[in-house]
């Protein structure tokens, strides 16, 4: 009844080694495509005192909409973006992308004033939805039908790289220049992508279903009110008015979007795929993984840079290894999985990464950075283990012809846990940091959220110019270790609750049903 997603019939004539002969150039046209939304999406965060203290002059609200334009708008598109590859082609909608990200990435580093900037900032985005649904069907459709699961981790590898290599890239950039040049580098890595993408990729078959437009309009409205709410829930409360009312307008139209679905003999997106438990467990993992994953993102700058006193360019390479060791472990759990099967490996993964958290949870103002690149490690590997499976899952439970989609709801997945892990964190940070502080010094925070607000308060410090100012500074840094330490925990028994849900989904009868389905 399913099947795995396919992109070329031809398969005879498959290397065994991995990619079919001449797709490797189309391969790594891909993958570095899939590095350069997930690395636009994270390098931006480094830029955002600059912003803040630029010409423009943007108001705080204005500047957290320069990062964030590009993430919801981003967030939006992905499954829609999957469908219109699935129906008009993968290989134009991609080359469409990057063309999009090009012009996005120039308007962005030109730009003379704040709404410019964020149109520019939106422009982007855009390109990014059109380009990571359709990446991961057109890179399985360079392997071999029995090395499809090694696409998938492949390509898991690439978007969990791709944020750590914005980070490193975009520290090493704001070191020497100013945010501008942070989205101008963009647009030569963007054009070269398009330029190697338009010769390499073999054009693929279209699947010639009705477009939705009433359905594609719904998703987006509510995916554009759940993603409002979650990121604006960290700076305003999450009890304010304006994110109840998002939240609650998101999940109307979400149920309208169902209920339309259901209506259509041909939906977009059926809701009767979530039966599948193959589906429930892939979304799931997925989005606490990447909770746990940008959590870390999240507090490694702040942590680094304001707690150990590290510059930007070093702080950016923090996260380095765990771009190194899901790179590593990311093939290797696809070869786990066809040996042992997705659930043992998908388990120890998401432990893993709980027991990262924990040992994050252990680190102060005087842990040595070996140590704490060691919990970067832990974390690393078990994300590297569980995100393929439960990728492959996920795509794995759509039929063919829509292949696209199935990777948008993958990609989707991991936009809201990385949506929810600045959020959530964030806001357990900024309570657990303030409740940790002396009474004295709390009127030194404003109304800043986590890491801004340690920020905040150092500043604060050095402005008394006390004569204890370096204790209280330490003071200050002890309390954010406290509030990281216990906003750790809460995210680490979250993910473990998580865990046992999704692993009891992936319960072995039912991948071997699915795999007799997919046969005929």
């Amino acid at each position: 009844m399913t099947a795995a997603p396919s992109a070329d019939p031809v398969q005879s004539t498959a290397a065994r080694g991995g990619a079919l002969p001449g797709s490797r150039t189309a391969a790594a046209a891909l993958g570095m495509c899939v590095m350069l939304v997930f690395g636009l999406g994270a390098s931006v965060n480094l830029a955002v005192g600059r912003l803040a203290t630029s010409a423009l002059h943007p108001t705080p609200t204005q500047v957290l909409w320069i990062v964030d334009s590009y993430l919801i708008v981003f967030g939006c598109l992905l499954i829609p973006s999957g469908a219109l590859g699935d129906r008009f082609g993968r290989k134009g909608a991609l080359l469409a992308g990057l063309a999009l990200m090009v012009v996005g990435s120039l308007g962005s580093a030109v730009s003379p004033t704040v709404p410019l900037l964020l149109a520019a900032r939106a422009v982007t985005g855009a390109g990014a939805a059109l380009i990571l649904p359709n990446s991961l069907p057109l890179l399985i459709g360079c392997y071999a039908a029995d090395k499809r699961g090694h696409a998938v981790a492949l390509w898991t590898a690439l978007s969990g790289g791709g944020g750590v290599a914005g980070n490193v890239v975009g520290g090493a950039v704001l070191q020497y220049f100013d945010w501008q040049a942070l989205f101008a580098v963009a647009a030569p890595l963007a054009a070269f992508g398009l330029a190697v993408a338009a010769r390499s990729l073999p054009r693929v078959e279209r699947h010639h279903h009705p477009v939705d437009t009433g359905g594609v309009l719904l998703l987006v409205v509510a995916v554009f009110c759940v993603l409002f709410g979650i990121i604006e829930g960290a700076e305003l409360g999450w009890a304010s008015p304006a994110v109840l009312l998002a939240l609650a307008a998101g999940a109307s139209f979400l149920l309208l979007f169902c209920r339309h679905e259901l209506r259509r003999a041909e939906p977009m997106l059926d809701p009767r795929v979530f039966r599948r438990p193959g589906m429930r467990a892939g979304t799931l993992g997925i989005v606490v993984s990447f909770i746990a994953m940008y959590s870390v993102f999240y507090l490694n700058g702040q942590y680094l840079m304001n707690v150990k006193e590290y510059p930007a360019a070093l702080a950016g390479l923090g996260t380095a290894p765990l771009a190194v060791v899901i790179f590593l472990v990311s093939p290797r759990a696809a070869r786990l999985a066809d040996r042992h099967g997705a659930r043992p490996v998908v388990a120890c993964g998401l432990l893993l990464v709980v027991a990262g958290l924990g040992l994050f949870s252990l680190c102060g103002p005087g842990t040595p950075y070996v140590l704490y690149a060691g919990c970067i490690v832990v974390v690393g590997v078990g994300s590297g283990l569980s995100n393929p499976p439960l990728s492959n899952a996920v795509v794995t439970s759509v039929p063919a012809r829509q292949a696209g989609v199935g990777s948008g709801v993958n990609s989707f997945s991991r936009e809201i846990g990385g949506a929810l892990g600045f959020a959530v964190f964030g806001t357990l940070l900024n309570i657990r940091f303030t409740d940790a502080l002396p009474a004295r010094l709390r009127h030194l925070q404003d109304d800043s959220a986590g890491g801004q607000a340690l920020g905040t308060t150092l500043r604060g410090v050095r402005h008394l110019g006390s004569d204890d100012a370096a204790r209280l500074a330490a003071q200050v840094r002890e309390a954010f270790s406290t509030g990281m330490a216990e906003s750790l925990r809460v995210i680490g028994v979250v993910l473990l609750l998580a865990a046992l849900l999704v692993v009891n989904w992936l319960r072995p009868h039912d991948a071997q049903r699915n795999s007799s389905r997919e046969k005929h």
